[in-house]
């Protein structure tokens, strides 16, 4: 890899160890503060009920790169997939997918999807890598200072401060007129 002239050291591409959940957490929060996720923090790495693939791009004993991919039979979808920040628009989470896409089908996958938002960079990111959109539907977030009408509770407390909901896509402008923080959801596909 070279930037502005220099030889920048390649990540190299692993499956994920139990050691590398602390870099693993801070690549995830830090790649996700610069998207529409940025409030998807968790402290502690994701654990899969099904079969998983777990890949990381390690650099100097670092977690650069993540591509998790939980599978269910012949379909996968992508859980995680994020690049540090500091180490973007490297090429390290393509790597991380054609590394993954040998090993899905010698798993028996046939489809892979993952879901992702309004960022321009990552539906784009998506669409190059063969992934063709299939549904659509919205998250849609009330904060703190939004209206709660329509809201409730259990009897004992207050009316929500924070909600996520999940709506049809045909509501899309009547909630974008009433709620600050609309995303459209994406669901894309490819074939393996």
């Amino acid at each position: 890899m070279v930037e502005h002239g220099r030889a920048r050291p390649v990540a190299s591409i692993r499956l994920y160890l139990d050691v590398d959940e602390p870099s693993w957490v801070r690549c995830r929060a830090l790649s996700f503060l610069g998207s529409q996720y940025y409030d998807d923090v968790k402290p502690q790495r994701t654990r899969f009920e099904r079969p998983a693939l777990c890949l990381v791009a390690v650099l100097d004993q670092e977690v650069v790169g993540i591509l998790d991919v939980e599978i269910d039979g012949a379909s996968a979808t992508i859980d995680t997939i994020a690049t540090h920040p500091d180490h973007g628009q490297l090429g390290i989470a393509s790597a991380l997918l054609t590394s993954a896409l040998p090993m899905l089908d010698d798993r028996g996958v046939t489809s892979l999807d993952a879901w992702t938002r309004e960022d321009v960079a990552a539906n784009a990111w998506y669409q190059r890598h063969g992934f063709a959109e299939e549904f659509r539907y919205l998250h849609v977030y009330k904060d703190w200072d939004g209206a709660a009408e329509g809201f409730t509770s259990p009897p004992g407390l207050s009316s929500p401060v924070r909600a996520f909901a999940h709506a049809e896509i045909e509501h899309e402008s009547d909630l974008r007129a009433r709620f600050r923080r609309v995303y459209v959801c994406r669901q894309y596909k490819r074939r393996i």
